[in-house]
């Protein structure tokens, strides 16, 4: 299982502000390795995020995203104490599940 995300969620008003850093090589299918052979796709394909557990972000990714990505949004009507979840799968089928709290 691939290493926790980082999730910040920091209410301002009715907006809270999101950021999340995600721990995954992320590999385009494309370098090649010392032997010259190519090193297999590996990368994050579907990210999805809910507030309290209601859907509020899905995101579809491709082989072109970086390495350890970043993602920020903004989720209307979220404050403090409420519960923010993000999840993603990649291509090979591993998953990733990390909640926080908004403060």
């Amino acid at each position: 299982m691939a290493d926790p995300m980082r999730i910040r969620a920091q209410a301002a008003g009715d907006k809270t502000t999101v950021r999340v850093l995600m721990a995954h090589e992320m590999e385009t299918g494309q370098r090649k390795d010392s032997a010259g052979k190519t090193i297999p796709a590996w990368f994050i394909q579907e990210v999805s995020a809910s507030h309290n557990g209601k859907p509020v972000l899905t995101a579809q990714w491709g082989p072109s995203i970086a390495k350890n990505p970043f993602l920020q949004f903004v989720v209307k009507g979220a404050k403090a104490g409420d519960k923010i979840s993000v999840a993603w799968t990649d291509n090979r089928g591993d998953k990733r599940s990390d909640e926080a709290t908004v403060s």
